[in-house]
């Protein structure tokens, strides 16, 4: 077993460690057990804190799988304190800066440039990667109509160059801030929603979110609006909108697991039941995806699931906490060994078609069960607990069981044993922790679920700082390409 190299090392890697969890699970929004507000104080502590301790770890987080809430917030903090860093750092945090921007959501980054406007941060770099940015967008007269205030500011914050004249920027132009003074445009979107004010035929040829403003301003009927506009809705939109709308061409299969767990939980029991081998089908088809090259990889896999009143989660994450575990119960039985997947709900419940958020939290019972040996009387090669860990029936049953498992029945580490946590608990700046033996990763989303028990080695305590920051660079270097790069040239040479 290896030993930190010494106190300060371990502080910094449980620093780092208390970051990365925060910066997957919070999003500043209400929970279960804390307030908006108590997030939000949390997170403005965690992110001051390790970005002025550890620059360069919180730069290296954009390379992360953290949530794009505090990847913004990441963004921000770097670009509005660019002047104490030497220009070396401050080139691989444009890179670093330009490579996120490139996978966040359109409007979460026009949302970042408006708060970038509020900060007054306005200098040269900054306009260059937000120039960069608007550059490299495949269709701008599209995101003018779609997010229209958000490309404004951003152009007005950059000095965008918008000529007069009929070329596609200048339309863009004359669009955003010279309205009415061309009679009609040749982009086909800018047009149809000069039109959409007086003409009802023209309201489905624009993005949904704009055309249900025109839709309800003309009197149209939902399920009328709905159906012919769903040509031009994004596959989220057309889950939202599927009970309505029921089109056959709706590829449940085809969406992100979780997003799809979070579908299925909408639905009332008797809907889940009669669609069992649809959404079950597509559930399974969407895990295989997500589970990649790890699939078939982890051997003898046993699962606690949380499905406790708690997993309700809250007003703004409705049923998060639950649909995550829902998702990893379908990604986990694909990533064990064909047949040698086991799931355990803490409800008691078999069916995890028709789980609900109900009852206390006896994860210590269920602990319990999931070590008592499979077919065979073999231990599992992994034991995976998704829960928020607020174990209560009785409580700390579930941390006393896993702490004498490891000390008395399993000191070789036979069974590798990992806790993720959907749920950030504001008060402890951290995800809850079941014990201090067992190695915790906060979640957000159950595809990510291989990557994080990765980081959760790192919590064991048989690591140092150096390990980790090995990690970073590997994780910072592939999110930039330079490995792919790599290979190249050994390939030419």
């Amino acid at each position: 077993m290896r030993t930190p190299e010494n106190s300060a090392d371990l502080v910094a890697a449980e620093d780092v460690l208390l970051f990365a969890n925060a910066a997957i699970t919070a999003t500043g929004q209400r929970e279960f057990r804390s307030g908006a507000l108590d997030q939000q104080l949390s997170l403005d502590f965690l992110h001051t804190y390790v970005r002025v301790n550890y620059r360069r770890v919180y730069a290296a987080s954009l390379a992360l799988d953290i949530n794009d809430h505090n990847a913004a917030r990441i963004v921000l903090g770097l670009l509005e304190t660019a002047g104490k860093v030497s220009a070396e750092e401050r080139r691989t945090e444009g890179r670093l800066i330009a490579a996120r921007l490139a996978r966040l959501p359109p409007q979460r980054v026009y949302r970042l440039f408006g708060e970038v406007r509020r900060a007054g941060i306005n200098n040269r770099r900054t306009r260059a990667i937000m120039r960069d940015w608007l550059a490299a967008r495949p269709d701008l007269g599209h995101d003018a109509v779609k997010y229209r205030s958000g490309v404004k500011t951003a152009a007005r914050h950059v000095h965008l160059r918008c000529p007069q004249g009929a070329e596609p920027l200048a339309e863009v132009g004359s669009f955003l801030f010279r309205p009415g003074e061309l009679p009609r445009y040749e982009h086909p979107l800018l047009d149809a929603w000069r039109r959409a004010h007086y003409e009802q035929g023209a309201v489905a040829e624009l993005p949904f979110s704009v055309a249900e403003g025109f839709a309800a301003r003309h009197g149209m009927k939902r399920e009328a609006f709905l159906k012919r506009a769903a040509p031009r809705m994004t596959r989220l939109e057309r889950l939202r909108t599927h009970a309505v709308t029921q089109r056959p061409d709706v590829d449940l299969a085809a969406m992100p697991l979780t997003r799809l767990a979070l579908y299925v939980l909408a639905l009332p029991f008797e809907q889940r039941a009669a669609r069992r081998a649809e959404l079950t089908g597509a559930l399974r088809t969407a895990a295989r995806r997500a589970a990649g090259r790890h699939a078939g990889s982890w051997g003898r896999v046993h699962a606690v699931l949380d499905d406790s009143f708690s997993s309700s989660g809250s007003g703004q994450k409705r049923r998060r906490p639950l649909a995550v575990a829902l998702a990893c119960h379908h990604l986990l039985e694909v990533l064990a060994a064909p047949g040698a997947y086991r799931g355990l709900w803490t409800s008691g419940r078999g069916d995890a078609l028709l789980v609900r958020p109900w009852g206390p939290t006896p994860l210590g019972m269920r602990v319990l069960d999931a070590l008592e040996p499979g077919p065979g009387g073999a231990a599992p090669d992994r034991l995976v607990i998704i829960s928020d860990g607020w174990d209560n029936a009785p409580a700390g049953l579930a941390g006393e069981v896993l702490r004498v498992w490891r000390a008395r029945l399993d000191p070789g580490r036979r069974t590798a044993v990992v806790h993720v946590n959907p749920v950030y608990d504001a008060d402890g700046f951290d995800v809850r922790r079941l014990t201090a033996g067992v190695p915790t990763a906060g979640i957000r989303d159950a595809e990510d679920l291989p990557a994080l028990v990765e980081i959760a080695r790192f919590a064991e305590g048989r690591t140092g700082a150096a390990e980790m920051y090995a990690y970073l660079d590997r994780r910072v270097a592939l999110f930039l390409g330079e490995d792919d790069r790599e290979e190249e040239k050994e390939t030419v040479s």
